[in-house]
């Protein structure tokens, strides 16, 4: 995987970054733009807080036969309600249909 870019949300866009241990001591919540896609480094996040509550609000899955751990739905919906943006709140509906349906069925 490749490394295009990196940014924090808080800094322009055209600031000189420097992926080293001193930045990431500083900052916050990172995104790495590669050639797979973006991955987000959060040191918090929004309706959830930091890493203990993240963790409380994840549930342990199997990714490509690795076993995981993701937020869970409940944790998930939290985090989107928090973070208010337009298109986290696009994906509401769909995200709480589908934690009645988990609900319901049991299923995972």
């Amino acid at each position: 995987m490749s490394c295009s870019t990196l940014s924090s949300a808080e800094a322009p866009s055209d600031l000189p970054f420097h992926f080293d241990a001193k930045t990431i001591a500083n900052g916050q919540n990172f995104t790495l733009s590669t050639d797979l896609g973006d991955l987000d480094f959060l040191g918090e996040v929004s309706g959830l807080g930091s890493f203990q509550e993240v963790l409380s609000a994840s549930e342990v899955k199997n990714v490509g036969g690795v076993e995981c751990r993701v937020l869970s739905l409940e944790g998930l919906i939290k985090s989107k309600i928090a973070a208010g943006r337009p298109r986290d709140l696009y994906v509401l509906p769909e995200l709480r249909g589908l934690n009645e349906v988990k609900k319901k069925t049991g299923l995972d």
